[in-house]
């Protein structure tokens, strides 16, 4: 399989906002207007789809979702998609999106994580149309910290350069934002320093591969169906595998990576990095154990807290990029080369 990329955005390039989950409550319609503004003040002239309301868990019925994202991915005018959010029952979408017209129409850069995980990834793998874990519509006015990018600088950056992104040292360990008090809020509250941990062992990592993963709890519920096979993906190139937990405690995360690891997702990696999370431990196997216990058999390097996931900041990767990751005593960073 081909890795197709979408051509970087340019001034006046429209994007569409969907919510292919769950939809925005009307207490958080200002934050939403904040984060319109935000990718129009990037020269870029919005759509915003129906399918948006915020009433229940999910946007509008499957089908109408569907239609929507479909919609968007084969209108020649969009030039990326991106949601609000993620949520909780994306994976309802996946038999009901159209793959072969998504494949045939020119490329569209999808973005988004957590649930967004379970149409992004299967997108990449079933098409070869790269796509973007990163920060969604809602956390786009946030300025990232040094160091890092936002999913408006991965979108416009030149196919064959490389863009390099390194760990800012601080991370935000409690609490979040009150979008409904302060829907403008730009700067992100980051509280603890905190750096990127190996957990296989000592010793430099130095590693390249096409980069594929996404959120744990998402992905794991696809793994051994064809939404989530890697057996054909970027040749046989070697993956650079990302995960991340949301919520769910360690023993929970401990069983679903297994079970990705028994349904052949890790095969081919070459490296596994891990996103920093809050979510909870136990008194007897912490969120790196479980890590440890479930992906240490893969005998590869395993590089946790990488800010890829829930905890802010956000380090978006490009899932069918070429990746290297090099982790070291004095330097820590990811380069990802769309080629």
């Amino acid at each position: 399989m081909t890795i197709r990329y979408p051509r970087p955005l340019h001034p006046g390039d429209r994007v569409g906002v969907t919510s292919p989950s769950s939809g925005v409550p009307e207490v958080l319609r200002a934050r939403l207007d904040m984060a319109v503004g935000a990718v129009e003040a990037a020269g870029y002239e919005v759509v915003v789809g129906r399918c948006m309301v915020g009433a229940t868990h999910v946007s509008a019925p499957a089908a109408e979702r569907a239609a929507e994202l479909t919609g968007m991915l084969t209108d020649p005018s969009i030039r990326a998609v991106v949601p609000p959010w993620g949520g909780e029952t994306g994976i309802d979408l996946l038999p009901l999106l159209d793959f072969e017209a998504i494949g045939r129409a020119e490329p569209t850069w999808v973005v988004g994580y957590s649930d967004m995980s379970t149409l992004i990834t299967p997108l990449t793998l079933r098409t070869g149309i790269a796509t973007v874990h990163g920060n969604s519509l809602m956390e786009t006015p946030y300025r990232p910290p040094e160091g890092l990018l936002s999913w408006l600088d991965v979108v416009a950056a030149p196919q064959g350069r490389p863009f390099t992104q390194s760990p800012p040292g601080r991370y935000r360990a409690t609490g979040r934002d009150d979008w409904i008090g302060d829907p403008g809020v730009r700067d992100l509250t980051l509280d603890t320093e905190g750096a990127w941990t190996r957990l296989d062992g000592a010793g430099e990592v130095d590693v390249a591969g096409r980069l594929v993963g996404g959120c744990v709890e998402t992905l794991a519920n696809l793994a051994g169906t064809p939404y989530l096979d890697t057996g054909g993906f970027a040749g046989s190139d070697p993956l650079l595998v990302y995960v991340e937990a949301c919520e769910d405690n360690a023993f929970s995360i401990c069983r679903q990576l297994h079970g990705m690891r028994l349904a052949g997702f890790f095969d081919r990696a070459a490296a596994v990095l891990v996103g920093r999370t809050r979510a909870p431990g136990s008194p007897t196997l912490t969120q790196h154990e479980a890590v440890l216990d479930a992906l240490g058999p893969l005998g590869v390097p395993v590089v946790a807290d990488v800010e890829c996931g829930h905890v802010p900041p956000y380090l978006p990767l490009v899932n069918g990029a070429r990746g290297r990751v090099v982790h070291t005593a004095v330097r820590s960073q990811i380069v990802q080369t769309l080629d």
